[in-house]
């Protein structure tokens, strides 16, 4: 069984890669492949995120053990012990000082074909940029406020130094 991925980068241009992993592959294999794809280093540190429908972050998969909780490790965890029916889509960060951010979506099942190796990209669009993409966040205002946090009301009497 293999499963086939739409990763879409988290930019305002159409840049994504169709990919396709075996079920038993683990989400270390993912990784490579994406940094492959889409042409990154790989000398950064990247985890990836377990989303639901509206891509609210959840559970993480890591490359090392990183967090105050116990997470899943990427070497050790294969697609097939996440990926089900309820569970289709994950953020993947990649360099968490740049935050390139990819949309992972698991758009099918199929069988393996004969003489095709995997992983196996299916499909390229667009090219990534020298830059991660600025990202745009929420601030407790409701309004969306640049990454570097400079907005109407960033600083306050009551802020931590």
């Amino acid at each position: 069984m293999i499963y086939r991925f739409r990763v879409v980068l988290d930019a305002e241009e159409d840049i994504f890669r169709d990919v396709e992993l075996e079920n038993q592959s683990t989400f270390e294999d993912f990784h490579n492949t994406i940094i492959q794809s889409f042409g990154l280093s790989g000398h950064e540190m990247a985890t990836f995120y377990l989303t639901d429908d509206d891509w609210n972050q959840g559970e993480a998969i890591s490359q090392t053990d990183m967090f105050d909780e116990p997470n899943r490790l990427m070497e050790e965890t294969k697609l097939s012990d996440v990926i089900n029916e309820e569970q289709q889509t994950a953020l993947y960060i990649y360099d968490f000082l740049e935050m390139w951010t990819f949309f992972v979506t698991c758009v099918e099942e199929a069988e393996v074909v004969s003489g095709l190796s995997y992983p196996n990209l299916v499909f390229s669009h667009g090219v990534l940029p020298a830059e991660a993409p600025p990202k745009q966040f929420k601030g407790s205002s409701g309004s969306e406020e640049e990454e570097d946090g400079e907005g109407e009301d960033d600083w306050d009497d009551d802020a931590f130094y």
